[in-house]
């Protein structure tokens, strides 16, 4: 049997994407919005919401139960600061927030209390079908 973890990941973000996007609806503020402190502009893809929300559920497959800072944490990145050195920052907790809210709307992800959120079978079931596809 082929899981999430067996497929290239590149590969199975794009698929879930692409699967999400019947499902998941971007908001209208999502298209102006900085994914980060780190970025100086918008996303420039068309559908980068559901790259996004298809990541956030493989990390969260992968590393389950997880937080929104943790979430932050990885999807962070380097803040170039002219002369000065350049310091890390976290993503925005907004767009992680709204993400993970969609995906327990459509049943993929379920609170675990204080650790955060962790992926139902449901959701496992979509990834390792969309994995079977990919491998």
């Amino acid at each position: 049997m082929v899981s999430a973890r067996d497929a290239d990941p590149q590969k199975l973000v794009e698929k879930t994407a692409e699967a999400l996007h019947k499902e998941v609806q971007m908001p209208e503020w999502a298209r102006i919005v900085k994914t980060g402190a780190n970025k100086q502009r918008p996303p420039e893809q068309k559908d980068w919401w559901y790259l996004r929300s298809a990541s956030v559920l493989k990390q969260i497959y992968m590393d389950g139960p997880v937080g929104v800072e943790k979430l932050r944490s990885f999807y962070g990145g380097r803040k170039r600061r002219g002369h000065k050195p350049p310091h890390f920052r976290k993503a925005s907790g907004k767009i992680i927030r709204t993400i993970l809210i969609d995906l327990e709307k459509l049943g993929y992800v379920a609170k675990q209390g204080k650790n955060g959120r962790a992926i139902t079978p449901q959701g496992q079931r979509l990834l390792d079908q969309v994995a079977k596809q990919v491998k």
